[in-house]
């Protein structure tokens, strides 16, 4: 994200181990935190010069208010294009933008017609965000991006209008276990088409392959920061190997993001229907469903965003031929696999 700033020092990629899952976890935790959605455009410019200082050398160690700038960054800007991500597609607005949608989705007894509705809903807000996240070295034109879009849909809303027509044609199972696997279907729906829209909206990427660079050593930095050079690294062409394990790994986060968001809160609540306090207070249902929702979604976003890198280094070996010679420290590329 700091990296389209300028200097020719190298921030810290985080202020956790990003080696460990739990490293990362923590680190997503800040990238996706809905805090960030108060930073206005003056405290974004203030935080670039704070940024920007420390990599021209004008400050020289990281200090809680630099961290605080790397934060603001780190969750508003693109980092291929160091721009900021349009406001509702951000990760610090992941939870807040699907709360929406999730909660329709849930809704008992929609029908057709609402479970088509929410469904386009959901898929369009999909669309956006992963269109908003991806690797930008490889464009999306917009046809192709409305063929994937409609393709998305087609099967978000196929799924789940195949899964309601046949639950209540199945036998030998209880009223409870019905209701149960009635409300699970969203869950099938969001997971299966959620993985899908990745792989559709960011099909190019892995038909044109994605830029990739060498890591590099400390000693190359401190070099390459003695010399007054631009931090970022020169890329090493694309590599249609990288895109596949970044769009890869990214669809699988979304299931893992999906998983207990859609399937936690709605066992939960036929759990809570069933005591006297709800029962006497059916109002409470959608609240309490929405809150249910809000609490699993904080909690899950960063467990799914750490599963992986987003900063992906791996052996130069594992690409494409032309890149064997090419790799940095310990022979290894990096790449930017997206969110």
């Amino acid at each position: 994200m700091s990296a389209a700033l300028p200097g020719s020092r190298d921030l810290p990629a985080s202020q956790y181990d990003l080696s460990t899952y739990w490293g990362r976890v923590r680190h997503a935790a800040d990238i996706s935190d809905p805090r960030m959605l108060f930073t206005g455009t003056k405290g974004l410019e203030q935080a670039k010069e704070l940024v920007s200082a420390y990599k021209q050398g004008k400050v020289h160690d990281m200090t809680p208010d630099l961290w605080k700038a790397k934060k603001i960054i780190d969750s508003t800007l693109h980092p291929d294009t160091g721009e900021p991500v349009f406001l509702p597609f951000r990760m610090s607005s992941f939870v807040l933008s699907n709360l929406v949608v999730t909660a329709g989705m849930l809704q008992p007894g929609l029908g057709t017609a609402g479970t088509l509705g929410w469904q386009i809903a959901n898929q369009s807000l999909n669309v956006a965000i992963n269109n908003a996240n991806a690797n930008k070295s490889t464009p999306l034109s917009l046809g192709t991006m409305a063929k994937s879009y409609f393709l998305a849909v087609s099967a978000s809303c196929g799924v789940a209008l195949g899964l309601n027509a046949v639950v209540p044609r199945l036998k030998n199972i209880s009223p409870g276990t019905r209701t149960i696997l009635s409300r699970l279907v969203p869950f099938a729906a969001v997971a299966t088409a959620g993985a899908l829209n990745v792989f559709l909206m960011r099909g190019e990427e892995i038909r044109r392959g994605i830029d990739v660079y060498p890591v590099r050593s400390e000693e190359e930095k401190a070099q390459q920061e003695k010399k007054g050079e631009d931090a970022s690294p020169q890329s090493l062409g694309k590599s249609k190997t990288a895109a596949k394990i970044a769009v890869g790994e990214t669809a699988l986060s979304r299931v893992c993001n999906a998983t207990p968001v859609m399937v936690v809160p709605p066992l939960l609540l036929v759990g809570l229907q069933r005591t006297k306090w709800l029962q006497q207070r059916p109002r409470m249902t959608t609240p309490v469903n929405l809150g249910l929702i809000l609490g699993t979604s904080l909690f899950a976003l960063p467990l799914a965003l750490g599963v992986f890198p987003q900063r992906q280094a791996i052996s130069a070996k594992s690409l494409e031929p032309e890149f064997w010679e090419k790799g940095g420290k310990d022979g290894m590329v990096e790449f930017n696999r997206g969110i």
